[in-house]
């Protein structure tokens, strides 16, 4: 006896098997990262995009760029400044590498008695420049931006995922939008390495809240192959991992692999750098010769501290217009600090958090690039981001699309052309 199978004629597509790489099923979960993270993008974008806007207008209306020499703020046209200072040495590594040397300025006898080496930038934002620039086509500088920019949407994910575990979705949309709007923000689309170090401090973070320890481990190596606060989150790991073994929550393995494996990254430049100098303290004598960047136990912090309030500007690398930005930013991060603490925050924001702020102010350097050194403390955002979101929209927006406009001068302008990065 034979039956006969009726079948609907097929359409190739419907018929087609539903496996993870099938365009169907791509073109799902698109629509499903669009849902999910589509309004942090945006809302971080279009506050960053406003700021950026009347950063670019100062600078063509000041014009003073173009009277400078384009390494050190200057340029033919407005956004040559982006790539300037830092984004100049950044380019050069991308360009021809390293060449690490201890070399003597002729004569010299005050601060700077080094001449300036590309040794003391860390390898993985030019890298990533140069690995756009030959898989695209684009220049160096554009380059440079495309990681920037990338970088700073990544950043925004990060610390919207941070902040939603602690607080909810609403917390951490104001908190991606805060991250936009931040004093020393204006680094975030340049050729500098702080969008990319946040967001491998901030997916770090996440992954150490969420238990995935060996993510956590080698994220946190990228950042040690990024700047040198890295190990702030490194001890910050390690912290957490030293908890999570007390606690016998993950077992061994996991928490003490991403141990071993944080602080790689960080230490093996620094220990590459100091061998090509032949100096087992070579990249701070650099440092320190060169830019006169040393651990000072908090003494030029202070001398800041107590002079810029009283109107007094006779100290290192005085710039009183960035270093009252710079004071304000620093006596906001103990308050901002202690009202993290009541939330009762995982281990590793708090450590990375203390840490860093207490590496940046026991350094002596120019002290109105404070705000770009602390813009990387994005666990501060969670408790101002729980306070904004009790607000209705139309005052939210008022408040956040204010500050982004005035992030333009003070978080751009005042970084780029009032002082030194």
């Amino acid at each position: 006896m034979s039956t006969v199978e009726l079948r609907r004629p097929s359409s190739g597509l419907d018929d087609a098997p539903e496996v993870p790489g099938g365009s169907r099923e791509f073109r799902r979960r698109l629509r499903g990262a669009a849902v999910r993270h589509g309004p942090v993008l945006l809302t971080y974008g279009a506050l960053k995009l406003a700021g950026f806007a009347v950063f670019m207008y100062l600078l063509d209306s000041a014009g003073d760029f173009r009277k400078k020499n384009p390494r050190f703020g200057g340029g033919e046209h407005a956004w040559d400044v982006l790539a300037s200072w830092d984004g100049w040495w950044y380019q050069q590594i991308a360009q021809h590498g390293y060449d690490p040397a201890l070399k003597p300025v002729p004569g010299a006898t005050g601060l700077i008695t080094l001449e300036g080496n590309s040794a003391a930038f860390f390898p993985l934002y030019p890298t990533l420049m140069r690995l756009v620039s030959e898989g695209t086509g684009l220049g160096l500088y554009g380059a440079g931006m495309t990681v920037s920019v990338v970088a700073s949407f990544v950043a925004a994910l990060g610390i919207y995922a941070v902040t939603h575990r602690l607080g909810g979705h609403r917390a951490g949309l104001v908190a991606a939008g805060l991250w936009a709007v931040w004093p020393g923000s204006g680094t975030e689309w340049s050729g500098y390495s702080e969008s990319l170090y946040t967001a491998l401090a901030a997916w770090a973070c996440h992954a150490v809240m969420s238990r995935r320890w060996l993510t956590a481990g080698l994220l946190t190596c990228a950042a040690g192959l990024c700047r040198p606060t890295a190990a702030a989150l490194v001890a910050a790991l390690a912290v957490a991992a030293l908890l999570s073994l007390r606690r016998r929550e993950d077992g061994v393995r996991r928490p003490l692999g991403a141990v071993a494996i944080a602080p790689l990254g960080l230490f093996g430049y620094l220990a590459w750098v100091n061998y090509r100098l032949g100096d087992v303290n070579g990249y701070s004598k650099l440092q320190d010769g060169a830019w006169a960047h040393k651990f000072d136990w908090g003494v030029h912090s202070f001398h800041v501290l107590t002079s810029v309030p009283v109107g007094h500007f006779d100290y290192l690398f005085a710039m009183p217009f960035e270093d009252v930005i710079g004071v304000c930013v620093v006596l906001m991060v103990p308050v901002l600090t202690v009202l993290l603490l009541r939330l009762r925050p995982p281990a590793v924001l708090v450590v990375y958090t203390v840490l860093s702020y207490l590496m940046v102010m026991t350094t002596q350097q120019y002290f109105g690039n404070v705000s770009r050194y602390l813009l990387p403390l994005f666990p501060l955002l969670v408790p101002l981001a729980l306070a904004l979101r009790r607000l209705g929209r139309p005052s939210l927006v008022a408040v956040l699309g204010t500050a982004a406009l005035a992030s333009g001068s003070y978080a751009g302008y005042v970084l780029f052309e009032l002082g030194v990065p």
